[in-house]
């Protein structure tokens, strides 16, 4: 059947915003598409259609509302990581009404459902949506916008869905519904993954997909393949962005403590200033990416805050440096590591003074999509975008849908959700307060996940 293209359908949570200000200051550990860096992706073509998928079609157009009814009610009652109680009973009752088997507090707060397939023997498929909002004050005018605070970090804060989680969720428990009732024709087993704590945890906690897998969440039982998706407004609505092998960047927070000896400002010879030594220190770190290591593999090291003193006349004992470093592979995750611990503590050395380098030990790995999986699955996407599927750079944001594909092989892909006109070097980036949702986008990913399933399972050839 011929479906009808979302991007004609406008909401009242449509329009673009003009501006980027505002971003969100701390650091993203979700998956952000650069705005207009993906091309179109060419050299692939759309698998043909069959009967299943026009039904799974007609069951996405026919739970759609429903499924933006869910985002929404969502949207307004966001919870921050290991606090989505609310949410997971959502999941859990719509689940459970399904006829989902359903183990609920994985990982705190997460939850893992299976299905039974009854349409013959098939392979173990994981889906995967995050369900945690961010702490972010939401500055867009909607009848559902958040009002939401909670405490995050010893801070009291705003609490918003800034990156589109609760498109995620809703997408997912849409996904559900439609493939419960194809429960006779799907093979195989499906296994639903709702996690919490996408966003990371404050003080190195370790939390969302690898405190799941560390549940047991990938056991009894174990996937062949986990597949996910992201919102991302670098994307238009009616566009999907993916790319083989690493697709988004590791993530690692560090934090750089100098040492020196207190003096007064104007005799700093009596001491040992710890503010010129950090100065060297960021200064010095940059030549890591610039002179040590080659151009061909790009690496982030950023040094975000910079701490020390309380008056102009006084010269500290110490300073503390906070940063993130990404990279798209392990070997160059670990020397760049260990280049700006040697880095720090030579440097600090050398002005007679003595820096302690701490990584935190809740980074992320690299998310590497599986090339032979992702190539034989991009069929499967180019039915859903046609000629608006995009291969997409590899994003220096993380996601730490990293750890699940670590475990199998695994497809992560983008779904665009800015409206078809947008301007993408102004709209408002994920992790904006005012990061706002074309919905129309929502059926979109709807439906790729749908025909993955059908696809990868072979219940749409049988």
């Amino acid at each position: 059947m011929l479906f009808r293209r979302p991007a004609t359908r406008r909401t009242a949570d449509n329009p673009t915003l003009p501006s980027r200000r505002g971003l969100l200051a701390a650091a993203c550990a979700c998956c952000v598409l650069p705005a207009g860096f993906a091309r179109p992706a060419n050299a692939v073509t759309a698998a043909a259609a069959l009967p299943l998928h026009a039904r799974l079609d007609e069951a996405a157009q026919a739970v759609e509302a429903r499924m933006i009814a869910w985002r929404r009610d969502i949207h307004a009652n966001p919870e921050l990581g290991n606090q989505e109680r609310r949410t997971a009973a959502l999941v859990a009752a719509h689940l459970r009404a399904l006829g989902y088997e359903v183990r609920e507090g994985v990982a705190v707060t997460g939850i893992v459902a299976h299905l039974q397939g009854e349409g013959g023997p098939g392979p173990v498929l994981a889906l995967r949506a995050d369900m945690d909002a961010l702490p972010v004050a939401e500055e867009v005018d909607l009848p559902f916008r958040s009002r939401a605070t909670a405490e995050w970090g010893g801070q009291q804060v705003g609490v918003m869905h800034a990156c589109g989680h609760d498109c995620h969720v809703a997408i997912l428990m849409a996904t559900a519904e439609v493939l419960a009732a194809q429960k006779a024709t799907l093979r195989g087993t499906l296994k639903l993954l709702f996690q919490p704590a996408e966003e990371n945890l404050p003080n190195g906690e370790i939390g969302g997909a690898r405190r799941m897998l560390d549940e047991g969440a990938f056991a009894d039982p174990r996937p062949d393949a986990v597949f996910g998706l992201h919102v991302s407004s670098g994307l238009r609505v009616g566009e999907i962005g993916y790319r083989p092998g690493p697709s988004t960047a590791s993530a690692d927070e560090f934090t750089i403590i100098v040492h020196g000896r207190q003096t007064h400002g104007a005799l700093p010879w009596g001491g040992v200033d710890p503010i010129v030594i950090g100065a060297q220190i960021v200064t010095a770190l940059q030549t890591i990416q610039s002179r040590q290591v080659s151009g061909s593999e790009a690496s982030v090291l950023t040094v975000g805050q910079f701490h020390g003193g309380n008056r102009s006349n006084i010269i500290p004992d110490r300073v503390s440096m906070n940063g993130t470093l990404r990279t798209y592979s392990e070997e160059r995750r670990g020397f760049m590591m260990r280049r700006v611990g040697e880095i720090a503590e030579n440097v600090a050395r050398g002005m007679d003074g003595r820096a302690e380098v701490r990584w935190e030990p809740n980074g992320y790995p690299t998310n590497v999509n599986n090339v032979a999986l992702t190539e034989r699955m991009a069929p499967t996407l180019a039915r859903i975008a046609g000629d608006r599927l995009r291969l997409s750079p590899p994003a220096t944001a993380a996601e730490d849908f990293a750890y699940f594909s670590r475990a199998v092989p695994g497809v992560f892909f983008n779904v665009g959700i800015s409206a078809p006109d947008a301007d993408l070097r102004t709209v408002a980036p994920n992790h904006s307060p005012r990061f706002r949702v074309d919905e129309a986008g929502m059926i979109v990913g709807l439906r790729a996940t749908l025909h993955m399933v059908a696809d990868f399972t072979g219940s749409a050839a049988a």
